[in-house]
């Protein structure tokens, strides 16, 4: 049971890192250079990481 809960919250975190990988480099494209590389060093950085664990 914990263990379906866990595989469930990892989809969410690593669906999360996606969405905001592709949404940092959307902005980094249309010249947002303030929101992007957070978005980008977030989901690189903590949310794929933390999908994985």
């Amino acid at each position: 049971m914990i263990e379906r809960k866990t595989y469930a919250f990892n989809w969410k975190v690593f669906v999360s890192g996606m969405m905001s990988i592709i949404l940092g480099y959307i902005l980094l494209i249309m010249s947002d250079i303030t929101i992007a590389p957070i978005l980008l060093v977030l989901g690189y950085c903590v949310l794929i990481p933390v999908s994985f664990l």
